[in-house]
């Protein structure tokens, strides 16, 4: 095994270094090893089409299985791993074995954050993050049913935009002042919350839940009646196994620019992993498909050998009801947002975030030419003229002139 890359987790980051060692030229033995029963599949459609029925199973899948077999990677599925033995170069699994590595990429992934709440074990509590997860609520959704949404961040409200679609009564507890307010600015937060309550979704913000009933939600100052919970408070990296092999772990497992690890031979990639970046000077931890897909390209060139693919500006996207948000770079330290567009009365606008005159974010609904635009003058730390971003006169095109 001189040769050989064992990779640990089978989500998108997994899937594509599979595709880019193959394109990188490795000739090398690679296996990948993942816990749940399922080919590496698409996690985003998970709280939006494939929960509401119209996206079939196969279709999550990022490649078909053929795509592995003419690759050459050998694929273990519903095998957990139990341990890291850096010492011979290998990883125990759950039913014994042992697999060597020249090389081991750690694509552990994330997994449902879970509350301290009494009654979070009863019957109709649920939290969203695989499959199988997915499966289980959707089997109880019925026309006419109460949700009770515990957390108002992506997830949480893309799956209440697809209960209140199929006929349930929907209800959002968010306890921060604003829905979504870890990812975007307050004009987009409370557009969001307009949209779900002309959408027919109750939204409480500023609101502590207490505990879990049978058929209801207890929090401060009241209840909300529920048929059925849902937890969507966010999500953890799964470090436990690279916190037990000794790897440096800080948010996420740390990594440096080419996704290598305290141990130079093992690399980790997508959500588990922190990372600096330059752009922002800072280490991030990004729970995104284009971090996963950009790590994994990334560590894919640096086991063959050859130069990384520059980083790019991180975006990330949100589908609920016919709204498409998209949002690039991060706002956190920007000290003007200029808003191209009505949120009060339309569902097409953008927000752009400016700190000393120069673009470092943008949340675009509804506006895919905003969007594509900005993605490049982020990294080219451009420095714009608010007026121009905020007249609708002025054509995208001419923000730089």
């Amino acid at each position: 095994m001189l040769d050989s890359v064992v990779i640990v987790g089978a989500g998108q980051a997994a899937a594509q270094l599979v595709a880019s060692l193959a394109q990188d030229g490795f000739t090398g033995a690679v296996t990948l090893v993942g816990d749940e029963p399922h080919l590496p599949y698409q996690r985003p459609p998970l709280s939006k089409k494939y929960l509401a029925g119209e996206l079939a199973l196969d279709r999550l899948y990022v490649r078909p299985a053929a795509f592995y077999e003419k690759a050459g990677t050998k694929v273990m599925l519903g095998t957990p791993v139990e341990r890291i033995d850096r010492n011979a170069k290998a990883v125990l699994l759950g039913d014994g074995t042992r697999l060597s590595y020249a090389t081991l990429v750690l694509a552990t992934g994330s997994r449902a954050r879970t509350l301290a709440l009494p009654g979070v074990d009863r019957e109709g509590v649920f939290f969203l993050r695989n499959i199988a997860d997915v499966e289980a609520l959707r089997a109880r959704f019925a026309p006419g049913k109460s949700l009770v949404v515990v957390g108002g961040g992506y997830i949480g409200l893309e799956l209440a935009a697809v209960a209140a679609k199929l006929g349930l009564k929907v209800t959002v507890l968010e306890q921060a002042p604003r829905v979504m307010g870890r990812g975007v600015g307050p004009v987009v937060s409370h557009f969001y919350e307009r949209l779900h309550r002309e959408e027919g979704v109750q939204v409480h913000t500023g609101v502590a839940v207490r505990r879990l009933e049978a058929g209801q939600v207890v929090c401060d100052g009241g209840s909300h009646p529920a048929d059925l919970v849902l937890i969507g408070t966010g999500a953890i990296p799964n470090v436990e196994l690279a916190r037990a092999a000794d790897l440096a772990v800080e948010d996420g497992i740390a990594v440096d620019a080419e996704c290598r690890t305290s141990d130079p031979s093992i690399y980790a990639i997508g959500d588990c992993t922190t990372q600096h970046h330059a752009l922002f000077a800072q280490r991030l931890r990004l729970e995104s498909v284009h971090n996963a897909l950009e790590q994994g390209r990334i560590a894919a060139a640096s086991i063959c050998g050859k130069p990384a693919p520059s980083p790019q500006v991180p975006w990330f996207w949100s589908d609920q009801y016919d709204v498409k948000l998209q949002m690039v770079g991060l706002s956190a330290g920007h000290d003007e947002a200029v808003v191209r567009g009505d949120p009060e009365r339309s569902r097409s606008f953008a927000v752009f975030y400016l700190r000393q005159g120069a673009l470092i974010a943008v949340d675009a609904v509804n506006r895919a030419p905003e969007f594509m635009m900005s993605k490049q003058l982020i990294a080219d730390r451009a420095r714009l003229d608010p007026a121009k971003l905020r007249d609708e006169t002025v054509a995208v095109r001419d923000w730089k002139g």
